[in-house]
């Protein structure tokens, strides 16, 4: 609760039970900024998905930690081995645990970018805005500039690192580690999509706020330092430590939902709220570096939280997505070069006209609020069908039963007068045939 063994943890953190505070104190000296490894998500087949920093690389630090190795060995239960993911990777220098301590965790290597710093992040995306803001050059030069920013190389690397370790946690029913640098970047992005894909929860309006909750607010994220510059920002007056990674992060999103457009309760306009407010806000929600600081800055109570707001009803509807079918499976995007698309609704929405956009977007809101009145009106209808033919079998059935009794009354009275008649009948019948001899 004090933010000693880690300053940019929040608060509250979930551990194994079987781990003591000795052994997380000494994984947390291990660990970049004390960033020791924690529960970020439990799938629903019982695998874990953690997070955490890389080990540190520094003279005077041992390059083995026993308490380490039994956080990560805690929740193998089952499972033989784990795997750990390296979303940083700088080719020798990175650094990560050793197969001969970590024997039974499997190592695997997907860097989002191949940088030395997060400002990269941010020098790709000032360079994708100004090809974006260029109307005037040609379609061969503006797709140049495009490939150039390396941007989409980036939205594409995220999306495939989330992809593989899904499926770790999906198919191989595996624990996972994930982890680059110091665990408040790629790391983030990474667990973050992992969630969306295979957690229907994560694709919901406040499923997403939960999410961003956990995994950027608690878990550290820096939007003070990472945001105090943009990317119209002079050049000279940028901090490497500027970035643009949750923006990264809210890209890899809307690619998931260009894909799987039904899967989502909200769309792109939510995606492009939480962009702005994240940058410029009213609302105090992305104020301070970490947990620490939004305590210290007593932003809950001197602030309003942008979650509040955007949940209010007249509020919500404008961000819900027409198309909306709860979906509870995982979805599998397309990792394909082909498949990842530009964001046009915010990377060119001041030099593109969004007005047909706004038009077919309420042609579709209408198609669809009309089908569900017509749906409603099936629905209606059968029931009315139901009533009138549960109606309809009740009179018949009294009907059937009204003329059982007449005929059972018409038929004593007919036993009735048959004896005089049937001897009149003999006689008949007698006199019938002996006059026919």
């Amino acid at each position: 609760s004090s933010y000693q063994v880690c300053p940019t943890y929040g608060a509250r953190l979930v551990v194994a039970r079987s781990i003591t505070d000795e052994q997380i104190i000494q994984s947390a000296a291990f660990r970049d900024g004390g960033r020791f490894p924690v529960l970020s998500y439990r799938h629903a087949n019982g695998a874990v998905l953690l997070r955490s920093a890389q080990p540190l690389a520094a003279p005077g630090v041992t390059k083995r930690c026993r308490a380490d190795e039994a956080i990560l060995n805690a929740v193998l239960g089952r499972s033989k081995k784990g795997f750990i993911f390296d979303t940083w990777a700088k080719g020798k220098s990175s650094t990560t645990e050793t197969d001969q301590h970590y024997s039974q965790w499997k190592k695997v290597t997907r860097p989002i970018g191949q940088f030395s710093s997060v400002s990269a992040l941010l020098d790709s995306f000032i360079k994708l805005m100004e090809a974006c803001n260029d109307v005037q050059c040609s379609s061969d030069k503006w797709l140049t500039r495009l490939e150039m920013s390396g941007w989409l190389g980036f939205v594409l690397n995220a999306l495939n690192a989330a992809c593989v370790v899904a499926q770790c946690l999906d198919q191989e029913g595996s624990p996972v580690l994930v982890h680059g640098g110091k665990g408040l970047d790629t790391t983030l992005v990474v667990t973050s999509l992992v969630q969306i894909i295979l957690n229907p929860d994560s694709r919901t309006i406040r499923g997403l706020q939960a999410l961003i909750d956990r995994e950027w607010l608690q878990g550290g994220y820096p939007f003070s330092t990472r945001h105090k510059h943009s990317c119209y920002t002079p050049t000279n007056q940028r901090r490497k430590s500027s970035s643009a990674t949750f923006l990264l992060f809210l890209d890899c999103v809307y690619q998931l939902y260009a894909q799987f457009p039904c899967s989502f309760e909200y769309d792109h306009r939510l995606l492009v709220t939480m962009f702005e407010h994240s940058y410029f806000s009213q609302y105090g929600t992305f104020l301070g570096d970490c947990e620490r600081d939004r305590v210290q800055l007593k932003v809950t109570t001197r602030t309003t939280s942008l979650w509040s707001h955007l949940n209010r009803p007249e509020v919500v509807k404008s961000l819900l997505n027409p198309l909306y079918e709860p979906n509870p499976a995982v979805i599998w995007p397309s990792v394909a070069p082909i498949s990842i698309v530009l964001w046009s609704e915010l990377y060119t929405r001041w030099s593109i006209d969004q007005s047909q956009l706004k038009i077919n977007f309420g042609h579709i809101q209408a198609l669809v609020s009309r089908e569900k009145d017509l749906r409603s009106r099936v629905v209606k209808l059968r029931r009315q069908l139901a009533d009138l033919q549960r109606e309809y079998q009740i009179v018949r059935s009294e009907k059937n039963g009204n003329n059982s009794d007449e005929l059972h009354h018409h038929h004593r009275h007919a036993e009735m007068d048959d004896p005089g008649d049937d001897g009149d009948e003999e006689s008949v019948s007698s006199d019938a045939l002996g006059s026919s001899k």
